[in-house]
């Protein structure tokens, strides 16, 4: 009698792994009906990771998308499940229990019924409340064995990696291949050896498609003991997303397995519906490169849920090199250049870092210190010039042990700049919350929601939620889509300009030109502020010695991103008139979405905070002065 197979229709990760959006509310109650009319689901992702986040950005209430998307679903008995980050929750840093166990509750009321719970270093500690909290909260705790390929991360390492999540309360096992790098026989072998041990317990397996393993790994995984396999669908399958729906339908029916047939009618709809809510997003916030496999990707084992920022980031990465080239009157690099010289970083830097996984959040601290790197040695630099705070926490093991050992590059800047390595529980870094978030939802009048579920939101989400509700939020997203809107008319505008007229200067005459000169006079260095025509009239001319002896003293941003004053609202950031010791912490510039510390190059005192909290800054720009 032939085994059935389940499928999993990852609605939510297909979008998270082609850009930086999910579909509004009213679109996806527009499209649940119909995926539940193909008639071929178990289940389907519907929430977690950043949803709702996202949802937050642009100005949605996240807990009525939850709500009503996971309604169709409810009704049909189809199960639904989300995303969560262990000891992160549903957000990129560390969350305090109370609000975490207020996570599961809330989701579970909200209509999610399986929790698949992963921890970025593969720590079942971390996992431990995720398992426990899910099961008081009435949900299914689904335990997700990050998959990563190195020396450390052996097919042994992973079946016992079940056993101890198992131990600590997992009523399931995913097999989350987030980078689509598991080879097909080892993850076969890595599923026969869960099942042999544990012959009753649900095993899901999640492969990204992105470097072409995933149609391979699927039979396999079926093949030793699998029961669900999570699929996506055209036009979202493929490339940094998943295997096909009809691809893998078809191969494990050939392959002897029990799947229940598609309804051809609803997968079309669902699928024009799908390429509706693409139209109106793609080369806004998808990038096109992200709908193509990419072997490359093999290599540096980088995650196709991150591809879809990753591609977004470098494009602003690559204007930042090109333009501090430009200044050195040298050659300009293409975004392959930079994707190449990425690619090889990763593979020098994630050893050094200890063989994290890669996979949220610590594939992004991989990435963004091997990104740092390349910058910086392609203006001459060296090496690990900037380690953003997220980075530090991980390295020092307030996130629990990473798997393998720091080298010895990254123990020497530790203990240079005096950072003490932390050995326990790292739940308990992190004190409760949510009375502190209640507190400050009854000062401004703001309603609790059904269940409590606004102030889970405030507690998970502050920064975001605090945006959403005074509307910046929303105001901030509709200037940046008509910028995204714009430029990409005056993109194709530009295809029909005339010819350039000799001896004119071109629109970007200005940016090529430094607005200020490092120089040296009599073995002392100086940094000048240069003047090109009058509307630069006004910009400061004073003499500044970085060496300390003058009057006033520049701090840059050392790269390009928004500018904070404080990371948390507890915080106090620096005031003019306050005196600064060097070393001490004074500003963070968040990119790539953590926060990098900006620490004083000398003593002083803060003369002039010229760039405001949350304004935008490009590198280089001065956003302090010392005297």
């Amino acid at each position: 009698m032939a085994r059935e197979i389940k499928l999993c229709l990852v609605y939510r990760d297909m979008w998270q792994s082609s850009g930086k959006y999910m579909p509004r509310v009213d679109q996806l109650v527009k499209v649940a009906q119909p995926i539940v009319d193909m008639g071929c689901f178990a289940r389907v992702e519907t929430n977690g990771g950043g949803f709702e986040q996202i949802n937050l950005l642009y100005g949605e209430n996240p807990n009525r998308s939850v709500r009503e998307w996971t309604q169709a679903f409810n009704d049909a008995g189809i199960q639904t499940q989300m995303l969560e980050r262990g000891l992160n929750g549903i957000r990129m840093n560390p969350v305090p229990a109370d609000v975490r166990e207020m996570m599961f509750k809330i989701k579970k009321i909200q209509g999610t019924d399986i929790s698949r719970s992963f921890d970025g270093l593969n720590n079942p500690q971390n996992l431990e409340n995720s398992f426990k909290f899910a099961k008081k909260g009435g949900m299914i705790a689904q335990g997700a064995l990050s998959l990563t390929f190195s020396p450390v991360h052996t097919v042994d390492y992973y079946i016992e990696l079940a056993d101890k999540y198992i131990e600590k309360g997992a009523e399931e096992i995913c097999i989350k291949d987030m980078a689509g790098i598991g080879r097909p026989v080892s993850v076969g072998k890595i599923i026969k050896g869960i099942r042999a041990r544990h012959p009753k317990i649900i095993i899901q397996y999640h492969g990204h498609s992105t470097p072409g393993f995933s149609v391979a790994t699927s039979l396999e995984a079926a093949r030793n003991g699998a029961d669900i396999i999570d699929v996506g669908m055209e036009p979202l399958s493929w490339g940094t997303g998943h295997a096909d729906l009809l691809t893998i339908h078809e191969m494990l029916k050939d392959a002897g397995f029990k799947l229940p047939e598609i309804n051809m009618q609803a997968y079309m709809q669902v699928r024009s519906l799908t390429q509706e809510f693409i139209d109106e997003w793609l080369g806004l916030y998808i990038n096109k490169q992200n709908r193509y496999m990419n072997s490359l990707l093999i290599a540096p084992g980088l995650p196709g849920g991150m591809m879809g920022s990753l591609m977004a980031d470098l494009e602003k990465n690559l204007a930042s090199v090109n333009k501090g080239l430009a200044k050195k009157g040298k050659k300009s690099i293409s975004q392959d250049d930079l994707l190449i010289k990425l690619f090889d970083e990763v593979k020098y830097v994630w050893p050094r870092l200890g063989y994290p996984p890669l996979v949220t959040p610590f594939s992004q601290y991989v990435k963004n210190i091997a990104m740092r790197n390349v910058q910086d040695m392609l203006k001459g630099k060296n090496r690990w010039g900037l380690i953003d705070e997220n980075t530090w926490g991980m390295i020092l093991g307030r996130s629990g042990s990473l798997p393998g050992q720091i080298g010895e590059e990254i123990q020497k800047l530790a203990n240079e700049q005096n950072r003490d390595f932390f050995y326990g529980n790292p739940q308990s870094l992190y004190p409760d919350e949510l009375e502190l978030f209640a507190g400050k939802m009854e000062e401004k009048g703001w309603d609790f929601g059904d269940d409590d579920e606004e102030l889970f939101e405030y507690a998970m989400h502050p920064p975001q939620y605090e945006n959403y509700k005074s509307g910046k939020a929303k105001d901030d997203f509709l200037a940046d889509l008509e910028k995204r809107r714009s430029a990409e008319t005056t993109q194709v505008s530009m295809v029909n300009l005339p010819p350039k007229v000799p001896n004119t200067p071109s629109p970007t005459h200005y940016d090529l030109q430094p607005k200020t000169l490092n120089i040296n006079v009599n073995g002392e260095h100086f940094k000048v502020s240069v003047s090109y025509d009058d509307a630069d009239a006004g910009m400061d001319s004073t003499l500044s010695n970085n060496n300390g002896s003058t009057s006033s003293f520049e701090v840059l941003a050392p790269l390009e991103g928004k500018f904070f004053l404080t990371k948390e609202s507890s915080e106090k950031g620096i005031v003019v008139g306050q005196k600064i010791n060097k070393g001490d912490t004074i500003a963070y510039i968040e990119a790539m979405k953590v926060y990098n510390a900006i620490t004083a190059e000398q003593d002083g005192e803060v003369a002039e905070i010229t760039a405001n909290h949350g304004s935008d800054v490009e590198e280089d720009d001065v956003i302090i002065r010392l005297k």
